[in-house]
């Protein structure tokens, strides 16, 4: 085959695509070409230089170009775009820590309160044990040993509702000043606080069963409660009196209906008072009475022992007409007016026993 001849069919060819372009090499090249180990070496033209044909060449070559290349402009906003969640991530999570230690912070004081309001109980029950346990031992040794074993329970059951009283109260002053709490929210607070009332009026209705005249005197009651007890408890009135102050302002309809209860109350009082008053005057003329006989005598003690029977029907009358009134205030005032007036409330005897602690832990100065 003629060199020419040759040369055509090598344009041809390549033409078609079946070659590579490379530069017409000679026979006596491409025979070597073939003889040395299983075509993977290639002489070149002009040169005695060896070269390994590698497979994928090209594909090395295209995966070493883009890594030469330098990250592209997309490629750094979205490094930025990472960065800046990362930097918001983390402002976040400082913000909810912080939020979190303000929450233990605000818990820990909460606690100090009531375990400094759980100690000033306990030192009052303490008391109140001392000066209990005077009276038995001072008291008329014909008195039955149940007897005095149900006043013991009703005192401790008192202290349970003194401390439950202030665990309340601690839930109201939190509301109050939170100012997050809705009118539901304190309308709840304020049913549960009247509620826990009436179960301290269902235990002195079931103490006066078993002695009345120890529900009546008050020695389950700090000193300084007992200065200003009425027929086992407080007055009525006294109580509209003590949360005024913190239940203002009010408007036109809301004064017109405390004035209202105030009055009612006091007639309730006055009327309870003078039934007292005359049973002091009755029991008190037929034990100065001069019996003649011994019979006269059993009929005169009789009629005594009724009349005292009638001492647990004032005291229910009593506590029926303070719950009464508090409901019916809590009625005529708001919800957050009458969260105020039970916090007063609590408060109030809160520092009543306070002040019987520190009357009890005064110094005594000797005389000369």
């Amino acid at each position: 085959m003629s060199s020419s001849s040759s040369t055509v069919q090598f344009e041809r060819s390549r033409e078609m695509g079946i070659y590579e372009p490379f530069r017409q090499v000679p026979m006596a090249m491409w025979k070597n070409s073939f003889e040395n180990d299983n075509n993977n070496i290639l002489y070149t033209p002009n040169s005695t230089i060896v070269e390994e044909v590698v497979p994928s060449q090209e594909t090395k070559l295209e995966f070493i170009s883009h890594e030469s290349v330098g990250p592209s402009e997309n490629d750094q906003e979205a490094h930025k775009f990472t960065d800046d969640n990362k930097v918001q991530r983390r402002l976040a999570q400082n913000r909810e820590a912080a939020r979190k230690s303000r929450l233990r912070k605000k818990a820990y004081v909460q606690q100090l309160e009531s375990s400094r309001m759980k100690l000033a109980q306990l030192e009052q029950e303490l008391e109140r044990s001392r000066k209990q346990g005077a009276a038995f031992i001072g008291s008329n040794t014909n008195s039955s040993s149940s007897l005095n074993s149900e006043m013991v329970a009703f005192d401790n059951k008192y202290g349970y509702w003194v401390e439950e009283l202030n665990r309340q109260n601690g839930e109201l002053r939190n509301a109050l000043q939170a100012r997050v709490a809705s009118d539901v929210e304190l309308g709840m607070l304020v049913e549960n606080g009247l509620n826990h009332y009436y179960n301290l009026f269902q235990m002195k209705e079931e103490a006066a069963k078993s002695d009345i005249f120890y529900l009546m005197s008050g020695i389950w009651r700090t000193p300084a409660e007992r200065f200003f007890l009425w027929i086992g408890g407080f007055r009525p009135s006294d109580l509209l009196k003590v949360v005024m102050p913190h239940i203002e302002p009010m408007n036109d309809q809301q004064v017109a209906g405390v004035n209202n209860l105030r009055q009612s109350s006091q007639q309730a009082e006055d009327a309870l008072s003078q039934g007292i008053d005359k049973l002091h005057q009755n029991l008190a003329f037929n034990m100065a009475a001069d019996p003649i006989t011994e019979a006269a005598y059993e009929s005169i003690m009789a009629d005594a022992i009724e009349k005292l029977e009638a001492l647990e029907i004032f005291v229910n009358q009593a506590d029926h007409l303070r719950l009464q009134t508090m409901r019916q205030m809590a009625r005529i005032l708001r919800p957050n007016q009458a969260a105020r007036a039970l916090l007063a409330l609590g408060d109030y005897f809160h520092r009543l026993r306070a002040l019987s602690s520190l009357w009890s832990a005064r110094p005594r100065h000797s005389s000369a």
